[in-house]
């Protein structure tokens, strides 16, 4: 293969993967391009993980504002190593007078992976988000946002970690 013909496959690789990366970090390949194509259409047998979500969504933004109160909003790991999971919960008080329903925890990095209760959380009750950072191929000061979209006044609530990987 001659050196040019390198080239352009090796910029057209670079372009594609530098696309894709751009996608995932911007979170519209999780429910926009579903739509957009079609893929992954469930049926009203066995509905798809994407209608089911839309169905919460709907669901929640329908029911009655309450108000959230975590604990705390932003937790520090400290130094782990690189390759490391580490996990937290963050545990939150609905502190309104309405059920409190999470839609969503939607986290801005693939390396974050949030867990969440799909019950309600009644007034004064309290719930938890666990909230595993997987840490291969980062290095250096790691901040990360985590938005909880609720039937709560806002709407989306951040909370996140920070981790220093060696």
């Amino acid at each position: 293969m001659n050196k040019q013909i390198k080239t352009i496959l090796l910029t057209i690789l670079t372009l594609s993967a530098f696309t894709i990366a751009l996608i995932e970090l911007s979170g519209v390949s999780r429910k926009a391009l579903f739509n957009k194509y079609g893929i992954g259409k469930g049926t009203k047998e066995h509905p798809s993980d994407l209608q089911l979500q839309s169905e919460r969504d709907d669901k929640v933004s329908k029911m009655p504002k309450t108000t959230i109160w975590f604990d705390e909003s932003k937790h520090k790991f400290g130094t782990i190593k690189e390759g490391e999971v580490v996990k937290h919960t963050f545990k939150f008080k609905n502190t309104g007078g309405n059920p409190l329903l999470i839609a969503d925890v939607i986290a801005t990095c693939g390396c974050t992976i949030p867990t969440y209760s799909k019950e309600p959380v009644l007034p004064g009750k309290e719930g938890s988000i666990v909230v595993a950072f997987h840490s291969r191929g980062k290095t250096g000061l790691q901040q990360k946002s985590v938005f909880v979209v609720a039937n709560t006044q806002p709407e989306k609530t951040p909370i996140g970690f920070e981790a220093e990987v060696k």
